[in-house]
């Protein structure tokens, strides 16, 4: 266990914040929106995106396109590596560093990992937009009122990010090993940090850390990836993932002296249960393509009971943000009277 100081909400939790991702396993407040309705066109949606115009939150109308995974018309083939130096080199001479990055990926692995397994599963074909690998749904209309939502599927040790409903980002994880799994069910992202580094030992630093459990230290970061669940109940990720979604989600807000919480930051959900020991579940891809895909009524049943916790958050979110800009607005404008007037 890790213990990592995090200098917000002091008078709530312990100076200490727990970390749970061991070596030897290997605030943007986007004040933003509400889908309110669809067009006529059946691939497209009309959301409300809040943006803000001379420091007040004003509401635009913006079109936007519906996510659609096609199907999946290649399929997956074993490419043995048996950690022999001139595979590995003839691997790396004939994939891109993009194509690198999707077959890693699909096996839940970085570059330092890549010859961990005998075996790598490969698709035959190997796209550009990475998307079309998704074991998520592009569409999941449940969620057409969610401004942003991060999935967690444990079975399938991958993440789908979504906006309005719409999938706009995957990638592999590592979850908790099965002697300290990662919480499952609903949380909210909390704070998070560039560099989380761990008081017992500065070697163990957590790379684009968010929080999502604030009181168990669990959060996504940058780790290794070794293909299996292996943290001590974070959700690693490959640093290219983890950054992204450093920029992409909302952290809580915290009333003034930072004691308690004003408003939540994005949705996060843990979900299901991984076969420990069993076959890893993207060799099944071999023997079906779709073998990992959740289908929108399996996220559906999972997201619906906790959509109006989800909905409420968001609107109270909505309505901090909001005076949150006019109460900056108002200090700046104090600040000025006061300058003008000594």
């Amino acid at each position: 266990m890790k213990f990592s100081f995090n200098g917000k909400l002091w008078l709530l939790v312990p100076i200490f914040v727990l970390i749970q991702c061991k070596k030897d396993q290997v605030p943007t407040d986007n004040y933003s929106n509400k889908h309110t309705a669809t067009t006529t066109d059946p691939n497209k949606q009309v959301v409300k995106v809040d943006t803000v115009i001379d420091g007040k939150p004003v509401e635009v109308k913006k079109e936007i396109p519906k996510t659609v995974i096609p199907n999946k018309d290649f399929h997956y083939t074993a490419l043995a590596m048996k950690k022999n130096d001139s595979l590995v080199k003839e691997f790396k001479k004939k994939y891109s560093a993009d194509e690198l990055y999707t077959i890693l990926a699909i096996n839940r692995l970085d570059r330092k990992n890549m010859t961990r397994p005998d075996t790598l599963v490969v698709p035959s074909v190997i796209e550009k937009d990475f998307l079309k690998y998704s074991p998520f749904p592009g569409n999941v209309p449940v969620l057409q009122d969610v401004k942003k939502f991060v999935f967690f599927s444990y079975p399938i040790q991958a993440f789908g990010v979504y906006e309005y409903g719409n999938l706009v980002k995957w990638g592999p994880t590592s979850m908790g090993k099965k002697a300290s799994q990662t919480d499952r069910g609903l949380h909210f992202a909390n704070w998070k940090k560039e560099v989380s580094i761990s008081t017992v030992s500065d070697e163990w630093k957590l790379r684009w850390n968010f929080n999502i459990s604030n009181f168990k230290g669990i959060g996504w970061h940058q780790y290794e990836m070794p293909g299996y669940p292996a943290s001590h109940s974070c959700l690693r990720m490959l640093e290219e993932d983890a950054k992204w979604m450093y920029s992409f989600a909302d952290t809580w807000i915290l009333n003034k002296g930072g004691a308690t919480v004003r408003a939540n930051g994005t949705p996060v959900y843990v979900y299901g249960d991984y076969k420990w020991g069993g076959r890893k579940p993207w060799y099944n891809l071999m023997d079906d393509p779709k073998a990992n895909d959740m289908s929108v009524d399996d996220i559906t049943k999972v997201i619906q009971p906790e959509l109006d916790k989800i909905l409420k958050e968001q609107d109270n979110r909505d309505k901090v943000a909001a005076q949150v800009l006019i109460e900056k607005a108002e200090k700046k404008r104090q600040d000025s009277l006061s300058i003008g007037g000594v």
